[in-house]
């Protein structure tokens, strides 16, 4: 718990500009979008589930137009009640419905087992689609499907499921 909460400190400290007058942010263009979630990490597995809490990045400068749509790298990092994170980097892609976003990814990372589920390998895979709604200008929420897995890097590869609740905001 005690290193949740040092994790949480830090996101205060680097990614809020608390610096800022409330005019001066406004001022600012909405370049970078914020996805903080919440959920269960591997849902499937009765034994090793345990709740999960993460933030992604994306810069919305690196949006690129391709025949797939629209493509985006992301970073971001997950940390289960367990102790175990994982760090990643990678692409998006997004597909707006009217009010809807659909927004699959896939992000390569190091996985940190802690007192978590051992996934086989620190090296791992994060495939996820997410479908969110637009609630304000630049706010979304939203809920996603993730599996991460080692593609047998490993000598076994139990993977991991799981499922989140998001909230994306552009500052």
């Amino acid at each position: 718990m005690k290193f949740i909460k040092q994790i949480l400190l830090i996101i205060l400290l680097f990614f809020i500009p608390h610096h800022l007058k409330s005019d001066e942010i406004k001022k600012l263009p909405n370049e970078h979008e914020y996805n903080f979630y919440s959920g269960i990490f591997d849902f499937s597995d009765e034994g090793k589930k345990s709740t999960i809490i993460g933030l992604q990045h994306q810069n919305e400068n690196l949006t690129r137009e391709s025949f797939l749509g629209t493509l985006s790298p992301v970073t971001g990092a997950l940390i289960t009640a367990d102790n175990a994170a994982y760090f990643y980097t990678g692409i998006q892609a997004q597909y707006k419905i009217g009010k809807i976003n659909l927004t699959p990814s896939f992000t390569p990372g190091i996985y940190q087992q802690g007192d978590g589920k051992d996934l086989g390998h620190p090296i791992e895979f994060k495939s996820e689609v997410q479908l969110s709604l637009n609630l304000f200008e630049n706010s979304q929420l939203g809920m996603s499907y993730n599996h991460i897995s080692n593609a047998s890097l490993g000598d076994k590869n139990p993977g991991a499921n799981s499922y989140m609740f998001n909230f994306l905001q552009k500052f």
